[in-house]
């Protein structure tokens, strides 16, 4: 008797094979939609419902706008920006169709004339590259709600999730509304979504003023964000556009003549790379960020959850000028490069400070130190890495350079690398409209903006106006010459150059910035009168109640320098320095608004009068003395005042200049203060700081927005101070008296003559 396998084994052969493909059809089927029903079930994973799909909220980037309306910046986890379809181009909405779903008017969602190719193709085959099936809400599913993997049949699930959550998705939303949708959530590559990001970095553009043949090429690399990245493979990018562009006139969205025109134009791109290290002011990007979170703090969304600045999509309004920003940083880079160049080529190999014990405290300082003892490395293990060559990149203002150093080597190289501070505000309300923390934030976080270093000279007006409180006159001579003070151990303080004679009105001796004068005014002044004059200018870093402050010993920072400045160029009125005006959600409302809470400046307590003669003392600085550069070299026109400033042994050079509606100043030097310019002709305030301000207010004069600072003008004495400085800046005889000039001095001059006098 044959056994019961044999029998099944018969009756198996009796099947045709016609029969075993229609077994294995009906197979696929019930696996294909059995996987569906258990998809829709929500046994094989949780969908979208509608009420989720009906709240759809994806993460968009915070931006940052300067005073122009100009995007300086942006918080994100995902770089992108929510843009509504009647602010986008129909080149991108007729090519998103032409290209990715031509039946998309017609369908619900799923193209069942599309499926037998998602079958065989993506399903059967295995291929999940080979796309063509999925419609466009479809698509925009997958990106709302990312694929998952499952155990088996990943493809299969994943594809019914996406067809089940695109027909809800029809259902909810009108077919414009989803193209909308997909545009603010599209994928592209360096990490950026939506359509609004997109049209930025590739074309510096908007989604409303794009043209056809740059809509084609942002639309073909939704093929494949890396293959046709048009930067990186242009050629093939550009075929992938014209084939874009062919589809488009197939479905009669461009005509004949245009899509002939549109193929053979070249590719051109206007790409600008964005990412939190790179564009305009990075360093104020970063210190913007504390303070809007803690601004943020206790205000909720409609649904009672915080807002978050990564997420959200926020717009932070600010006092920054976009245009000042760029015109500070391009002339930062351009004098910075000549100076790098020449401080290396002075100090050559010869680097005093590179002793054993200051090497080994930067290593020790250093983030790969940090990190590798927070590793768990011994010291040997760390500087045995320390020693070792590693690829790298090194900042250089003429780019960066990749090599191969130890990181020791690196320690020595970033030590001579000089760093930059700028920050420029106007005096008549405290707004900031440049801020320059240093010279590259990728490779310096440190800013210094608010970083305290010695003033120098730039002390020196302060000192001064300190003298006119305490009823010195403008017209007073003072002898320039080396004493010595036995009251503080024969200290005896000297010029910069070592030149000694004549005798100095106070604005003679400031416009030539003479030190043993001004510590003449200092102790005329009196010491702490002088530390209570930088009080009232709104300084608030420490001040030691030291003579040496005549010459510029105490740490201040640019902060504290720009207020003072600010506060003597706005008539004794101490403004608050401040750069933020309001917070908005992206739809326009108003979460912050800081405008109506600014304070108007505040009386110092300083006659206006004193401080407007200081002012014009600083014009004869840049007239005819130590910041003359700007008159001869840079071509500044207008009345325009200002202070170089010198520390001790060329550690910093400063400049801190103005205009009656801008102040800005200027910090150079290295980062560690060990670290000194060669010479006073490289290290001085004028030619290191200076000429940064030069250039920068070169450009801003040559702006038709700006133009009105050459024509501004400071305010005049009057009354009885009208005469105040109507006298010589020099005189190489003692005074018999005080010195008259104009008709008094003509007079004296003829009764001495004749002998009446």
């Amino acid at each position: 008797m044959a056994s019961t396998f044999d029998k099944f084994i018969k009756s198996i052969r009796k099947f045709s094979w016609r029969k075993w493909v229609l077994i294995g059809f009906v197979f696929v089927l019930t696996l294909i939609f059995g996987t569906g029903l258990l998809t829709y079930w929500g046994l094989l994973g949780d969908l979208p419902g509608y009420y989720e799909l009906k709240n759809i909220r994806t993460s968009n980037a915070s931006e940052i706008v300067s005073e122009e309306g100009v995007i300086l910046g942006k918080f994100y986890f995902e770089n992108r920006t929510s843009v509504n379809l009647k602010n986008v181009s129909p080149f991108l909405t007729n090519g998103l169709v032409a290209t990715e779903d031509t039946r998309f008017f017609q369908h619900n969602g799923f193209d069942s004339r599309s499926m037998l190719r998602v079958i065989f193709k993506s399903i059967l085959m295995g291929n999940e590259s080979s796309g063509g099936g999925s419609t466009i809400t479809q698509q925009l599913a997958k990106n709302l709600f990312p694929r998952k993997r499952y155990w088996f049949g990943s493809i299969l699930v994943n594809k019914w999730r996406e067809i089940i959550t695109a027909i809800r998705l029809e259902k909810v939303y009108k077919k414009q509304e989803i193209l909308n949708l997909y545009l603010n959530t599209v994928p592209f590559s360096d990490n950026i979504f939506g359509i609004e990001v997109a049209c930025r970095r590739f074309f510096d553009t908007t989604p409303k003023d794009i043209k056809a043949e740059e809509a084609a090429v942002l639309i073909g690399m939704l093929k494949g964000n890396h293959l046709y990245h048009p930067k990186l493979f242009p050629e093939r990018a550009k075929e992938r556009r014209n084939l874009v562009l062919s589809l488009m006139n197939n479905q009669k969205y461009l005509s004949n003549d245009e899509y002939d025109r549109l193929r053979k134009l070249p590719l051109k791109l206007k790409y600008t790379k964005e990412n939190h290290d790179e564009g305009l002011a990075t360093y104020y990007r970063e210190h913007i960020k504390s303070e809007v979170e803690k601004l943020l703090e206790g205000i909720t969304k409609p649904d009672g959850t915080p807002y978050n600045l990564y997420r959200d999509g926020l717009r932070i309004y600010t006092t920054i000028s976009s245009r000042l920003q760029r015109y500070a940083e391009e002339a930062m880079k351009a004098h910075m490069t000549i100076l790098q160049r020449n401080v290396e080529k002075s100090w050559g190999k010869k680097r005093p400070w590179e002793t054993a014990k200051q090497l080994e405290d930067w290593m020790k300082n250093s983030e790969r130190y940090k990190q590798m003892r927070d590793d768990g490395y011994s010291d040997r293990e760390i500087k045995d890495a320390f020693n070792k060559k590693t690829h790298m990149s090194l900042f250089n203002w003429a780019g960066d350079r990749d090599t191969s150093m130890t990181p020791m080597d690196s320690i020595k190289y970033y030590a001579l690398i000089m760093n930059v501070g700028f920050l420029a505000a106007d005096p008549t309300n405290g707004a900031i409209r440049v801020w320059i923390g240093g010279s590259d934030f990728t490779y310096f976080k440190y800013d210094h903006v608010k970083a305290r270093r010695q003033v120098g000279s730039t002390f020196k007006p302060i000192v001064y106006l300190s003298a006119l409180q305490q009823g010195v006159k403008p017209c007073d001579y003072f002898q320039d010459t080396a004493t010595s003070y036995s009251s503080y151990e024969e200290w005896k303080p000297s010029n910069s150059d070592e030149k000694y004679g004549g005798y100095y009105s106070l604005p003679g001796a400031l416009a030539y910035s003479k030190n043993t004068i001004s510590v003449q005014m200092l102790f005329k002044a009196g010491i702490n009168n002088t530390v209570n004059t930088a009080d009232q200018l709104g300084i608030k870093g420490k001040i030691p109640r030291e003579p040496s402050i005549a010459l510029g010993t105490a740490d201040l920072s640019l902060w504290d320098m720009v207020t003072a400045f600010s506060t003597i160029a706005h008539h004794g009125n101490v403004p608050e320095l401040h750069h933020i005006k309001r917070i908005t959600t992206r739809e326009g409302k108003v979460l912050v608004d800081l405008e109506s809470k600014w304070k108007q400046p505040k009386a110092s307590g300083i006659n206006p009068e004193y401080c407007d003669a200081v002012a014009q003392m600083l014009r004869m600085a840049v007239d005819s003395g130590t910041a003359k550069k700007l008159r001869t070299q840079f071509g500044i026109i207008g009345q325009t005042a200002g202070k170089t400033g010198t520390t001790q042994d060329n550690t910093d050079g400063w400049f801190i200049g103005f205009k009656p509606n801008i102040v800005a100043g200027v910090w150079v030097g290295a980062d560690q203060p060990i670290v000194k310019f060669k010479s006073m002709s490289q290290g001085q305030g004028s030619s290191s700081a200076l000429p940064i301000w030069g250039r920068w207010m070169h450009k801003a004069q040559n702006d038709s927005g700006y133009r009105k600072w050459s024509r501004d003008t400071f305010a005049t004495l009057q009354g009885d101070y009208a005469n105040w400085l109507d006298c010589p800046l020099r005189l190489s005889q003692p005074p018999a008296d005080t010195v008259k000039s104009g008709v008094g001095a003509v007079l004296d001059k003829a009764l001495k003559f004749i002998g009446i006098k």
